[in-house]
This record gives C-alpha cells, sequence and structure tokens, in this order.
C-alpha cells in the first residue's frame, strides 16, 4: 500500500537551516508529482511547494520563494525539502503528500519549530 514517511524535523535556530525527506513507496514514484504542505496550530493547511515527477518543474509558495528548495530522488522514492533561512513563521508540521490514482495520500507529518 502507499505509504508517505516524513522525517528530518526538529528544533532550528532563527536563520538556520533544515532538511526534511519524505520516504515514498507502494506506488511508482516518479510518475507522479509531489507536494509539501505545512500546517501551524490554529491555521490552514499550506501548500508550501511542488515537483513534477521528473522534477523538472518546481514550484512555491510566495512565502518560501528564494529560501526553501524542494528536490526529489527517484532511485531512492524520496523527496527533499531544503529549508534554509528559517524564520519562527515557518514553524509547522510539514506534510508530505501525493495524488495516486483518485486517492489523496498523507504522511503523519515532521514537526519545525523555528525559535531562539
Amino acid at each position: 500500500q502507499v505509504q508517505l514517511v516524513e522525517s528530518g524535523g526538529g528544533l532550528v535556530q532563527p536563520g538556520g537551516s533544515l532538511r526534511l525527506s519524505c520516504a515514498a513507496s507502494g506506488f511508482t514514484f516518479s510518475n507522479y508529482g509531489m507536494r509539501w504542505y505545512r500546517q501551524a496550530p490554529g491555521k490552514e493547511r499550506e501548500l508550501v511547494a511542488s515537483i513534477s515527477g521528473t522534477g523538472g518543474i518546481r514550484n512555491y509558495a510566495n512565502s518560501v520563494k528564494g529560501r526553501f528548495a524542494i528536490s526529489r530522488d527517484n532511485a531512492k522514492s524520496t523527496m527533499y525539502l531544503q529549508m534554509a533561512s528559517l524564520k519562527p513563521e515557518d514553524t509547522a508540521v510539514y506534510y508530505c503528500h501525493a495524488v495516486v490514482g483518485t486517492v489523496y495520500y498523507w504522511g503523519k507529518g515532521t514537526l519545525v519549530t523555528v525559535s531562539s
């Protein structure tokens, strides 16, 4: 079955960097676009970045543009989010997302806390 497992979250100081990973299984990873979402307490879930199946098309929310970079390694069935120049407002649970067939899949999330 399809599984998405995020990792790499943690506590980081403002201005710091962190790399999140999403390990995927149960589907042909390279055939599907992938997305990172995040959700802070009391706020709606927000699309952070997306990447096409081959990695050729990348899009970012304006709030993270220039600071975050989405990538993928199809040989490892893994998607990444490299986060730099982190701000307290980046604090959220970050979720991996995919649509496989007609079904929406989510990981359980990894918490990123940006605080001094």
